[in-house]
């Protein structure tokens, strides 16, 4: 017999609210890890309920439902992996380079493209960890804002959610969707944010321009930019770019298409680059371990979500907690709920760590969305506007952020300052671009 035969909706509804609220609270306060919170705090709930019985059966089903997603998310990051330590970005990086001279209002576009491309594997720490030391010397030289360099690189990762990306299995995982039905559609609304980082970046190098021409002593801007000479690399296969090129196009065509299952794409793909480039299996143990560690992390973390999940589903404590709150919000709002999500999604990156929001907040947002016909798609694409993707480089609960402030040299005070109007606007252009084309509705 399950909970919500014995227990009345609003008791049900409580014990939710307190699962999830102390779910936030050990989580937020550092008292518990994400992946042990959502496994210790539903069970714990469940067995007080006096449903322990009925546990070990919902986490063997949320883990279930999960595991694809934890799959690909695992060789999605060995995939990239590889095809990176063969020397994929490299070519890129210098290209870039070559391609923004000294001119201020090409170098701040050119770092936006740079974190563009560098964010194709999905980590912002990476992102920021090649972007920042290739552009700060560019910057320093010319005596550039520091905070600029934060805030392009910022921009550019934070509005290429992808996928594979973490808000986006996340949201995935949560509410049961696969990410291409959440990815693909938006699609036009990240093409229009898209030109709004390439034009903030512009707009903000322009300004750099006029300043330094106010100077004196101020260089040139057609002077050549001295590059050090290049390392070898005696892990990258320059000889096999143009395949490793043509092999990670070809999969993100079939993640943006949905042709095929992107665990299967993933593990495809990852074991094609990974005999290619390092054919002997002693080199190949190396390249795996080297990734490992954070697949890993976040495998744990995706499977702990599914155990929390499959509590809280199982047990009818979401859709308890959901029909509660049906009646807090007001006649006529019930279909503007993924609007609202999509408007404060961006600021509450500073209250609320991706794993809290995705699975223990948006579940509910969803149900009560659904009680007013709203898709609980739709719900997911709005808090992809801002929810840790445009919102996570200024966020305090996320390293990237201390990653990108310290690597450019700036206090995280500063760049948080700086930053946050332009990562607002980001999500306010796309908000807008995605009620016009009717992806979300008012």
């Amino acid at each position: 017999m399950s909970v919500a035969a014995v227990l009345p909706v609003g008791v049900l509804a409580l014990g939710a609210l307190a699962i999830v609220g102390v779910m936030l609270a050990v989580i937020l306060t550092n008292r518990l890890s994400p992946l042990a919170a959502m496994i210790l705090v539903p069970v714990i709930g469940a067995i007080l309920l006096g449903q322990g019985a009925g546990v070990p059966g919902w986490i063997i089903a949320g883990v279930t439902k999960i595991a694809p997603v934890a799959g690909m998310f695992v060789f999605a990051i060995l995939f990239f992996g590889v095809v990176s330590d063969a020397g994929l970005l490299a070519p890129l990086v210098g290209a870039v380079l070559r391609l923004v001279g000294r001119k201020p209002s090409r170098i701040t576009m050119g770092t936006a493209l740079l974190a563009l491309l560098i964010h194709l594997d999905g980590s912002g720490a990476v992102c920021f960890l090649i972007t920042v030391p290739a552009m700060l010397p560019l910057y320093d030289q010319l005596g550039m804002d520091r905070r600029i360099l934060a805030c392009c690189a910022s921009l550019a990762a934070g509005v290429n959610f992808l996928p594979w990306t973490g808000p986006t299995l996340r949201a995935s995982a949560a509410l049961h969707l696969t990410p291409a039905q959440i990815f693909t559609p938006m699609l036009p609304v990240q093409l229009v944010g898209l030109v709004f980082v390439f034009a903030a970046a512009w707009w903000m190098g322009r300004g750099e321009e006029r300043r330094l021409a106010a100077l004196p002593g101020a260089p040139a801007a057609a002077d050549a930019v001295p590059t050090a000479p290049a390392t070898a690399d005696p892990l990258h296969r320059p000889r096999l770019f143009w395949l490793n090129l043509a092999i990670t196009l070809a999969v993100i065509a079939l993640m943006v298409t949905g042709v095929a299952e992107p665990a299967v794409v993933f593990m495809v793909a990852f074991a094609l680059v990974l005999t290619i480039n390092y054919p002997r299996a002693e080199e190949q143990r190396l390249r795996i371990e080297a990734h490992a560690r954070p697949a890993m992390m976040m495998a744990g973390v995706l499977f702990a979500a599914g155990a929390f999940t499959g509590i809280m589903n199982g047990a009818g404590l979401i859709h308890a907690l959901a029909q509660s709150s049906v009646a807090l919000v007001p006649e006529g709002m019930g279909r503007s709920i993924p609007l609202l999500v999509a408007l404060t999604a961006m600021p509450l990156s500073v209250v609320f760590d991706p794993d809290s929001f995705y699975f223990g907040v948006l579940p509910v947002v969803a149900q009560v969305a659904g009680h007013f016909g709203v898709p609980s798609v739709q719900v997911a694409q709005a808090a992809l506007l801002g929810m840790h993707t445009v919102g996570f480089p200024i966020s305090p609960l996320t390293p990237a952020t201390f990653l990108v402030a310290g690597l450019s040299r700036i206090e995280l005070g500063a760049h948080q300052r700086f930053a946050f109007p332009w990562l607002l606007g980001a999500t306010l252009v796309m908000t807008v671009a995605a009620l016009g084309i009717g992806l979300i509705g008012i």
